[in-house]
C-alpha cells in the first residue's frame, strides 16, 4: 500500500484492505470523512475538489491495477469513494438521507445496471473502474430524488 502514493489512495488509505466486503468498507469510509471534511469546503469548492480526485483516481486506479495484476482489483476503493462522495455532496444532510444513499449507493454498485455493466465488463481500465461507480451514483441520486418527490 505504501510502495507508490498513487496505491495509497487507491486501496482507500487502507479501507480496501478489509477482508470482506472492501467496497463496503470503501465506502464507509467515504461517508466518515465527508462528514470530517464537508464543513470546511462550500458546495462549488467540494465539486471542484471532486472532480480533481476523480481524474486522480483514473491515474491512481490505473498504476494501482497494474502493479497488482488485476485493473478493478477488489482492494481498489477509491472508485467508491469519489462518486459516493458526489452523491453526499447532493444528499439531504441527515442521517437517514446519507444512510438510505449508502444503501441504494451499494445495490447498484454490487448489481451493475447497464451502463454500468458495459464499463465493468469492458473498458478495462482506470477510466472504466470509475465509470462504473460514476454510474451507480447516477443511479443512487435518481432514486433520491424520486424518494424525496414520494416522502414530501
Amino acid at each position: 500500500m505504501l510502495a507508490h502514493p498513487a496505491h495509497f489512495f487507491a486501496l482507500g488509505c487502507g479501507s480496501g484492505l478489509a477482508p470482506t466486503a472492501p467496497g463496503t468498507f470503501g465506502t464507509l469510509f467515504a461517508w466518515a470523512t465527508f462528514i470530517l471534511f464537508r464543513p470546511w469546503f462550500g458546495d462549488f469548492q467540494l465539486l471542484f475538489l471532486l472532480t480533481a480526485a476523480y481524474l486522480a483516481g483514473i491515474w491512481f486506479i490505473e498504476v494501482t491495477g497494474r502493479a497488482l495484476g488485476d485493473p478493478d482489483h477488489g482492494s481498489i476503493v477509491w472508485d467508491e469513494i469519489v462518486p459516493f462522495w458526489l452523491v453526499l455532496l447532493l444528499t439531504p444532510d441527515n442521517w437517514f438521507w446519507q444512510a438510505t444513499a449508502f444503501a441504494i449507493f451499494r445495490f447498484f454498485d454490487i448489481t451493475k445496471p447497464q451502463p454500468a455493466q458495459h464499463f465493468d465488463e469492458h473498458v478495462k481500465n482506470g477510466f472504466g473502474v470509475m465509470a462504473d461507480d460514476l454510474v451507480a451514483a447516477g443511479y443512487t441520486l435518481l432514486i433520491l430524488a424520486l424518494l424525496k418527490i414520494i416522502l414530501t
